[in-house]
């Protein structure tokens, strides 16, 4: 899943500044003076915004203190994954004020920190809620996979034939490309068909380096070495199932498509299934993103158990009975999701 950020966005933006601020001993103290005298106080000023701007803040607030309490260790990872993306979306723009612009315009804050303190918050968010749901998964739920779905190791070989498709090509062009690329790949199959199975392996490794458009393993004969189901990026689950559908030394008698092309693939090998105690944890998460996406109130749920956990209590009345409401809310509307 991360993998893509899945996960529960706060819908506050953090709102940064710099210049004077009052030091504020007491709901007295002015915010704003006049020559007159009067003034406008905290109380009045927290009055005033507690129905319109405080919830979604506060949230913002106590989600930044409850998750850096609880996972004080991965702090220094979502920090470096906001500033790299930061940086990611900042070289699109020709300058910072140009970027500035753009960060106002669609997001509402007001500064480029407080865009990257919000990143960094989501991704936060989303580890609490990966956390949250691994330790959902019981001891009986990981045998179960490991009985039924575990799978050693396979060694593959493939042959991709990426389609010479351009953006300034017409429909019709691109249909063109396409076909030529799958009829490559069909006659690639075909050739195959006509080697005796001895010699499969080799001619393999012949066809990959004249035929492959993957520079990564053609010079290897198209070997992307050990896998298993789920090690790959999800873009190869067909080429993963297909792969372990047939024996060793067999290739697929189809063209395997993904969104890099056209695929030929060949089993090599394949190992012992390991113990369950070196797969526990790769079954845990793997169960947790089945969760993740079959749940989708898990977002909610685990920022409520983190912020439980720290004994979270609103002590004004008014924004305790906004906070209800507005986890109620979420769960519905993520109720409505699925």
């Amino acid at each position: 899943m991360k993998k893509k950020i899945c996960c529960l966005l706060v819908t506050a933006l953090l709102i940064a500044g710099c210049g004077k601020v009052p030091k504020l001993s007491n709901g007295e103290d002015a915010v704003v003076t006049f020559k007159n005298g009067e003034k406008i106080s905290v109380d009045t000023l927290y009055e005033k915004v507690k129905n319109t701007y405080a919830l979604s803040s506060l949230v913002t607030l106590i989600d930044t203190y409850v998750l850096e309490k609880n996972f004080s260790d991965y702090k220094g990872k979502a920090k470096e994954y906001a500033e790299s993306y930061i940086s990611a979306l900042k070289s699109n723009y020709k300058t910072d004020e140009e970027f500035l612009k753009a960060l106002q315009s669609y997001a509402g804050v007001s500064s480029v920190e407080a865009y990257e303190e919000y990143v960094y918050l989501s991704y936060m968010q989303t580890h609490a809620a990966e956390e949250y749901a691994k330790a959902q998964i019981t001891d009986k739920e990981v045998e179960k996979y490991y009985k039924e779905k575990s799978v050693g190791d396979i060694e593959v070989s493939h042959i991709l034939i990426t389609p010479e498709v351009k953006d300034d090509m017409t429909d019709e062009e691109k249909e063109a490309a396409e076909k030529k690329a799958k009829n490559e790949a069909e006659d690639i199959i075909n050739t195959l068909k006509n080697t005796k199975k001895a010699d499969l392996a080799e001619k393999f490794k012949s066809l990959a380096k004249e035929h492959s458009d993957d520079e990564a393993t053609k010079k290897d004969g198209g070997s992307l070495g050990k896998i298993n189901k789920g090690t790959l990026d999800s873009k190869y689950d067909e080429l993963v199932e297909a792969a372990y559908s047939i024996k060793d030394g067999e290739y697929y008698s189809k063209v395997i498509t993904t969104e890099l092309g056209y695929h030929v693939i060949l089993r090599t090998k394949s190992y012992e299934k390991a113990e369950l105690k070196d797969l526990k944890e790769s079954i845990i998460k793997t169960l947790a993103d089945e969760l993740m996406n079959s749940d989708t109130t898990i977002s909610v749920k685990a920022l409520q158990h983190y912020r439980k956990e720290l004994g979270m209590e609103i002590q004004d009345s008014e924004i305790k009975t906004q906070y209800a409401n507005y986890i109620q809310n979420q769960l519905m509307a993520t109720n409505s999701q699925e």
